[in-house]
């Protein structure tokens, strides 16, 4: 059996072997968001995840429009807040 000696490295590729570790974790891809993109709330997919505060009649009535048109809560939220900004509600 033979003991060697450690390689030795320069800063150079030791910063391409830590650049090589962190790009190679699970969430490397939403580490640096690309130039101009919108990062508030968790990243669920290729949507963001936030947290919303909704009067409790409101939300009853959502949650009967989502029953009776088979729709998720989320679904009847994401199109009321489509269809107020596409529409003449803000404008």
């Amino acid at each position: 059996m033979v003991i060697q000696r450690k390689p030795k490295t320069t800063p150079a590729a030791q910063a391409a072997a830590v650049d090589a570790f962190v790009s190679g974790a699970p969430d490397a891809a939403h580490a640096a968001p690309a130039a101009g993109a919108y990062n508030k709330g968790v990243v669920k997919g290729n949507k963001r995840q936030i947290s919303l505060t909704i009067a409790p009649d409101l939300l009853r009535r959502v949650d009967e429009i989502a029953k009776r048109t088979g729709q998720g809560r989320a679904g009847i939220i994401n199109m009321a807040i489509y269809r107020a900004i596409e529409g003449d509600v803000f404008k």
